[in-house]
């Protein structure tokens, strides 16, 4: 992950944060990951971090953390060394894919442009589509305003209730918290707030990685944060293939070979 320079949403400690959500939640699909290695006890070389789970007949199948990332650039990766770990990579998602036993949907958001996985995807699934989209990122306008900004966690305990209280859906609310928490303590969020940092007017969660800042959940003085157009973003999906089943003859009549040889 290091090595490839991916984003703070595809690397371990945020996908570990969606693990454990999911866990604590019936129904929530099942992780797998799609690995690539000379050797169990060596390095990976290529690794995807997939989510199943069931949507009426078919299994979807979805990169782990895409209904959780934060908005802005590609938040995806499919993480492989080069052309080569790719391509063997591309493979292990298809033979994943014809593993599962009723039909299956492949829907894999937020990637780069130009991901060299991707391209062996599309090529090995001859009904995959391929689009580009431009993201939508916030923006951080607290500094108009007296805002406090932080990287102590203690300052992030002493606002996270007030947070929390603003996200109405529970299971975000859970990887907010738990996300904001494990963040802090390695050094990769910084709070800014507009106000009394217990009950803040405005606030700002960052995702903070070296010189990269990635906007990550806030909300204004009065009003949502303002958006504004982020990076481009790849999807790739594949529709269920076979569904809804069709019935097929077991051997054509003597009177329908005949027919179709003549047309």
């Amino acid at each position: 992950m290091a090595a490839l320079r991916a984003p703070v949403p595809a690397r371990g400690p945020w996908l570990t944060e969606v693990l454990n959500a999911g866990a604590a939640h019936r129904f929530s699909g099942r992780p797998v990951a799609v690995v690539v290695e000379a050797h169990r006890q060596g390095r990976p070389d290529a690794a995807a971090f997939l989510h199943l789970r069931r949507r009426g007949p078919a299994t979807v199948v979805t990169m782990l953390g895409s209904d959780s990332a934060p908005p802005g650039g590609p938040p995806a990766r499919l993480l492989a060394r080069d052309e080569e770990m790719a391509a063997l990579l591309a493979a292990g998602i298809v033979d994943l894919l014809h593993s599962l036993r009723r039909p299956r949907q492949l829907r894999l958001v937020g990637l780069p442009l130009g991901d060299p996985t991707a391209r062996a995807l599309a090529a090995r699934l001859p009904d995959a589509v391929i689009a580009t989209a431009r993201t939508q990122r916030l923006v951080d306008d607290l500094d108009d305003a007296a805002v406090t900004r932080s990287r102590d966690p203690r300052a992030l305990e002493r606002s996270l209730p007030a947070l929390t209280a603003r996200e109405p859906d529970h299971r975000a609310r859970e990887l907010l918290r738990a996300g904001a928490r494990l963040h802090a303590a390695i050094g990769q969020v910084e709070l800014a707030v507009v106000g009394d940092p217990a009950a803040p007017r405005a606030a700002l969660l960052t995702l903070v990685d070296g010189g990269n800042r990635w906007p990550w959940w806030g909300f204004g003085d009065g009003a949502p944060l303002r958006t504004e157009l982020g990076f481009p973003a790849v999807s790739l999906t594949a529709p269920a293939r076979d569904w809804p089943p069709v019935p097929r003859l077991r051997s054509q009549s003597p009177w329908l070979r005949s027919r179709s040889g003549t047309r």
